[in-house]
């Protein structure tokens, strides 16, 4: 009895493996249409429940073009912030992995120190008691001092936040590190890398898939906090929404549109998020 031949399909595919690749894009697309319809019902659902309150429409268009011009302040908060942010983390999760008792003891002490204050109170620190604590120092001597550290609302709302998020990204930077097994270590040793070739050529770069997907997150939390910016007076997108609302006796329409602006910008970030994460993650697994 002669067995049975396969003969290949279209591409040298045999015809059972095209019919699950079948199954799996029939399935993939109809979970898509699915996405689609739910989104669609709940944005028909939202638009119904704003008519239904009797919202002033003509007047949320009017003020658009207004609120839209803070977004630049967002926009320069948020990504100078998360630059520091960034550069504070790596050097906090270097010195929470040093072995110097110094540099580990001063890292773990300002994550403690960050997480465990609200970040209300260090936008206010960072923007009205510096320069108290200015003025205190001239007194033992230093001139100008005061001067130095009293800073703009902009720059004040940046250093809190890139300190801030710094300390919680300190714990995501040393937990990616950490995840690359020893033997990798061991190989950059064997072939003749110092510690710090290790961490630079074979460490750090594997680490960046791990660390990339809640960085992200983090730039997309750190969009909404910026509007913790707008209590120091700066014009964002939350500092004119209130200021218009309060003038014209319309709160409610202005915050319904900065929320929605909000959220517009999160699913932008969220959909360049997903783009990045699967670039980096390509060569572990095959992403359709």
């Amino acid at each position: 009895m002669k067995a049975k031949t396969m003969h290949p399909g279209a591409g040298g595919i045999p015809p059972e493996a095209q019919h699950v690749l079948g199954l799996i894009e029939t399935k993939k697309s109809k979970y898509k249409r699915n996405m689609i319809i739910a989104f669609a019902i709940l944005v028909g659902f939202m638009i119904t429940s704003l008519i239904v309150l009797g919202l002033d429409f003509k007047f949320m268009a009017k003020w658009l073009p207004f609120i839209l011009a803070g977004s630049g302040y967002t926009f320069l908060v948020a990504f100078l912030a998360i630059t520091l942010a960034c550069i504070l983390a790596v050097m906090g999760a270097l010195g929470r992995l040093s072995t110097n008792p110094i540099f580990n003891s001063i890292a773990t002490s300002y994550v403690s120190l960050i997480r465990g204050t609200p970040l209300l109170v260090q936008v206010y620190m960072w923007y009205l008691a510096l320069p108290q604590i200015g003025k205190a120092l001239e007194g033992y001597g230093i001139p100008g001092i005061q001067r130095i550290l009293t800073l703009p609302a902009v720059p004040a709302g940046i250093l809190a936040l890139g300190v801030c998020y710094g300390a919680y990204m300190t714990e995501t930077v040393r937990a990616g590190i950490q995840s690359i097994k020893i033997g990798q270590t061991e190989a950059a040793k064997a072939l003749g890398m110092n510690a710090r070739q290790t961490m630079k050529r074979v460490i750090f770069p594997q680490a960046l898939r791990v660390i990339i997907p809640p960085v992200s997150n983090e730039f997309i939390a750190m969009i909404k906090d910026s509007s913790l910016v707008s209590l120091m007076g700066v014009w964002e997108l939350s500092y004119r929404a209130i200021k218009v609302g309060r003038r014209h006796f319309q709160s409610l329409e202005m915050l319904i549109m900065v929320a929605i602006i909000y959220w517009i910008m999160c699913m932008v970030l969220q959909f360049v998020q997903e783009k990045i994460e699967k670039h980096m993650a390509r060569g572990d697994r095959r992403i359709s």
